[in-house]
């Protein structure tokens, strides 16, 4: 089985990609579901971020308004280190559960885990090839403008916060540019998959 890490920027692409792959019979898996799962009630992760950041920042429901939970960590280096350090761990261990189910399933397989910030958490680390999804920062800009109805100047301050795609790429073994047409796009994803392909098959290196 191939592990592999597929990252980008905010509106670059990485979903997009993902569900292309998975169409491919690639198995994806994405990490700010598993966020929003270990921050439910029943979440591994819930009690823990309730307790460090107060009740405040609970629904009447009970449930965690990631809004307002994203709002105080927001401009806090340090309080966003907090929150990863209570989230990371529960998340990391659902995707160790997620490739030992298609180890045991499909063990020649291909097991995509699609996160924002994996270069940037190291947890790049963790697979056996990493995917970047590329655009300029302008696409970004207007994917994001129209996709959340945000002003122009809170999706710069949310891209500027994330490392710039540039530097992003300079990690990856494959760059999937979105930039043109999403034929284009899909053509490239088509081409990466075909190279995954081959090497899932290759037996692994001992050690």
């Amino acid at each position: 089985m191939l592990k592999v890490g597929l990252t980008g920027g905010l509106a670059s692409g990485k979903t997009f990609v993902a569900e292309l792959l998975e169409q491919h019979g690639c198995h994806v898996i994405y990490a700010d579901r598993l966020g929003h799962e270990v921050l439910l009630p029943s979440g591994e992760a819930y009690a823990a971020v309730v307790k460090e950041f107060g009740r405040e920042i609970l629904q009447a429901d009970g449930h965690i308004n990631r809004k307002a939970l994203a709002g105080l960590v927001f401009s806090s280096p340090e309080r966003l280190e907090a929150l990863n350090s209570l989230v990371h761990p529960h998340v990391f261990r659902r995707q160790d559960e997620f490739f030992a189910r298609v180890a045991a399933e499909d063990p020649t397989g291909i097991a995509v885990v699609e996160a924002a910030i994996m270069i940037e958490a190291g947890s790049h680390k963790r697979y056996d090839r990493l995917l970047v999804t590329y655009c300029t920062p302008e696409q970004q800009i207007q994917r994001f403008l129209k996709r959340h109805g945000v002003t122009e100047a809170e999706a710069r301050a949310r891209i500027e916060r994330q490392m710039p795609l540039d530097a992003k790429r300079k990690f990856a073994d494959y760059v999937i540019d979105t930039s043109g047409t999403k034929q284009d796009s899909a053509r490239r994803v088509d081409e990466v998959y075909q190279k995954l392909r081959e090497e899932s098959r290759l037996p692994k290196a001992a050690g």
